[in-house]
C-alpha cells in the first residue's frame, strides 16, 4: 500500500511540473524510475518487498499494448505504404543483425553462457521502446520520414522478437532437434495471427466508431471509452489463436483509421492518458527492482549494457540502410536512437514467466536490468540536444534529399 501511495504522490506532483519538465532533459521515464530506485535506497526495510512478477507482468504488459495502439494511430497509413522500405529495413535486416550481435556479443562477455542462452539476451535486448522514443517521434524539427521509420520500427519489432524469444528458450531447454519447426511454428502463430487479430478489429472497430459518429449516435463524452476497448479486445482475441497481442496492438491501431480517421485526434486521449500512466507504474517498479539488485549489478554487466545500445544497434542500423542515400548524420541519429525500455522489461517478465531455470539466469535478468536502466537515462538526456543538432544538420540539407521526402 505504501508504494502505490508514493506512486500516487509522485503523479500528482510530476503533473504539477510535466509542462516545465517537457523543456528539460528530464523525460518522465527518468522521473519514475529514478523515484523508484530511491525509493527503495532511502527505504532499506522495503528491500523485500513482495511483488508478484505476474501481476508485474499483466501490468506492463497493458501499459504497451496501450501505448502500441495509440502511437499506430498517430501514423498516416498512406505514409508508411509510400516509405515503407525504411522500416522495412530496420525490421528485416537491422532485427537480425541486431540479434546476431547481440548474442555474439553476450557470449564473448558472459563465456559461462550458452550461446543458446545468449540469443535469449539479444532478442529480449532487441526491440525498441515506443514510450522513451516518443520525444523523437513527436518532435516536428525531424523529419517525417525519419521519425515515422523509427515509431513503426519500434511498435513492430517487440511483437517480432517474441518468436526468437521463444524459440530460444526452446531450444535451451530440449536442444536443437526439431528447432526450425519450433520457429516457425511461434513466428506463424504470433505473427500472422496477430496481424489478422489486429486487422480484423481495427477495421470492425473503425467502420462501427466512424459510421456512429457520423450519424450522431455516440456522446461525447463515452466515444473516447469505444476506441480503448479495441486494444483490449485485441489482447482478449489473441489469448485463443496464440497470436502476439503487441502485433495486434499496433495492427489494430493503424487499421482503426480506415474507418475512423479521426482517431488520432481526441478521441485517443483517453487511451492515451490511462497506458501513460501504466507505463509511469511499471519504471517506477522498474526502478524498485533495480535498486533491490544494484549489489548483484558487476561491470561486465555495464559493459554489455554499453555495447548493446551502441555497437549491437547501430552498426546493424548502419548495415541495413546501407543505399538509401542518408546523410550520415541521419544514419548516426537513426542507429543512436533506439532506446530500450517497455518492451525489454515485458520480454524479460514473460522470459521468467517461463522458469526455464537455465544457468545464465540470472546474469541475463542482470544485464537487461543494466541496459534498460542505462537507456532510460541516456536516451532521456541526449533526446532534445540530439534533436537540436540533428535539426540543425537536416536544415542543410539540398531539398531533393530522401530526408525531406513527403
Amino acid at each position: 500500500m505504501t508504494v502505490i501511495s508514493v506512486f500516487i504522490v509522485l503523479v500528482f506532483l510530476y503533473s504539477l511540473v510535466s509542462k516545465r519538465l517537457e523543456q528539460t532533459v528530464v523525460t518522465a521515464p527518468i522521473v519514475f524510475t529514478a523515484a523508484g530506485t530511491l525509493f527503495i535506497l532511502a527505504m532499506p526495510g522495503f528491500r523485500e518487498l513482495n511483488i508478484e512478477r505476474e501481476g508485474f507482468l499483466k501490468l506492463a504488459e497493458i501499459g504497451l499494448v496501450m501505448l502500441l495502439f495509440t502511437d499506430a494511430t498517430h501514423i498516416n497509413a498512406k505514409t508508411v505504404r509510400s516509405r515503407e522500405r525504411l522500416p522495412l529495413r530496420l525490421l528485416t535486416i537491422g532485427m537480425l543483425l541486431t540479434i546476431m550481435l547481440g548474442a555474439i556479443a553476450a557470449h564473448l562477455i558472459f563465456p559461462r553462457m550458452s550461446l543458446w542462452e545468449a540469443g535469449i539476451l539479444a532478442a529480449i535486448l532487441a526491440p525498441t521502446d515506443a514510450g522513451l522514443g516518443q520525444v523523437i517521434v513527436r518532435s516536428p524539427h525531424v523529419p517525417l520520414r525519419i521519425r515515422q521509420a523509427l515509431d513503426v520500427e519500434a511498435g513492430l519489432n517487440d511483437g517480432l522478437s517474441v518468436p526468437f524469444l521463444m524459440f530460444f528458450i526452446a531450444v535451451s531447454r530440449i536442444g536443437t532437434d526439431g528447432a526450425g519447426q519450433v520457429l516457425m511454428k511461434y513466428v506463424g502463430e504470433q505473427l500472422g495471427m496477430g496481424a489478422l487479430v489486429g486487422l480484423a478489429i481495427g477495421l470492425a472497430g473503425g467502420v462501427l466508431l466512424g459510421a456512429a459518429q457520423r450519424k450522431g449516435w455516440m456522446a461525447d463524452s463515452v466515444q473516447q471509452l469505444g476506441l480503448v476497448t479495441l486494444p483490449i479486445l485485441s489482447v482478449l482475441a489473441c489469448e485463443p489463436v496464440g497470436g502476439s497481442m503487441f502485433i495486434a496492438a499496433y495492427v489494430a491501431g493503424l487499421a482503426v483509421q480506415f474507418g475512423h480517421p479521426d482517431a488520432s485526434e481526441h478521441s485517443v486521449e483517453f487511451t492515451e492518458g490511462w497506458g501513460q500512466l501504466f507505463d509511469y507504474f511499471v519504471f517506477f517498479l522498474f526502478g524498485l527492482f533495480v535498486a533491490m539488485a544494484l549489489g548483484r549489478l558487476s561491470l561486465l554487466h555495464v559493459l554489455y549494457a554499453l555495447l548493446s545500445l551502441t555497437v549491437v544497434r547501430m552498426v546493424p542500423v548502419a548495415i541495413a540502410l546501407t543505399g538509401t542515400r542518408l546523410n550520415a548524420a541521419t544514419v548516426l541519429f537513426m542507429g543512436w536512437f533506439g532506446p530500450r525500455g517497455l518492451a525489454s522489461i515485458v520480454l524479460g517478465l514473460v522470459f521468467l514467466e517461463e522458469e526455464a531455470h537455465l544457468p545464465g539466469e540470472e546474469t541475463i535478468k542482470l544485464a537487461v536490468m543494466a541496459t534498460v536502466m542505462l537507456s532510460i537515462f541516456a536516451h532521456g538526456f541526449s533526446a532534445l540536444p540530439g534533436i537540436s543538432l540533428y535539426s540543425r544538420t537536416v536544415a542543410t540539407l539540398d531539398a531533393t534529399a530522401p530526408e525531406k521526402r513527403e
